[in-house]
């Protein structure tokens, strides 16, 4: 089972696709350890890195503020994004997560007159 935090978005200066260093929060936002995740611990991320995306299921590792992910869907055809230096971590729902749970994963379309 995934953990999950309310407002963690983190900024990295990770390049390549292996172990993410988790930076500092984003302005309005807190860290993983402020959110509550503690050493060992596995979240649902999605890593955005210019209009790339990643998904997956990451462990958290306090000392060093890594996190190794794993990674369940991307912009790069499934495949962990080869990251610039400048993208960014979240922790976040995914469709799977809600599987069951009464929530709609469905897509909704509104139309305004």
């Amino acid at each position: 089972m995934v953990e999950f935090a309310n407002r963690v978005k983190v900024s990295t200066s990770t390049t390549g696709t292996g172990t993410v260093s988790l930076g500092s929060a984003l302005p309005g936002f807190q860290t993983f350890a402020a959110g509550g995740i503690t050493n060992g611990k596995t979240v649902r991320y999605t890593i955005e890195d210019g209009v790339s995306f990643e998904i997956g299921t990451g462990t958290y590792t306090s000392s060093g503020t890594t996190m190794a992910r794993s990674v369940e869907e991307s912009s790069n055809s499934n495949n962990a994004l080869n990251l610039s230096g400048t993208a960014t971590v979240f922790i976040t729902a995914a469709a799977a997560d809600l599987s069951g749970s009464g929530v709609s994963t469905g897509f909704a379309f509104f139309l305004s007159a």
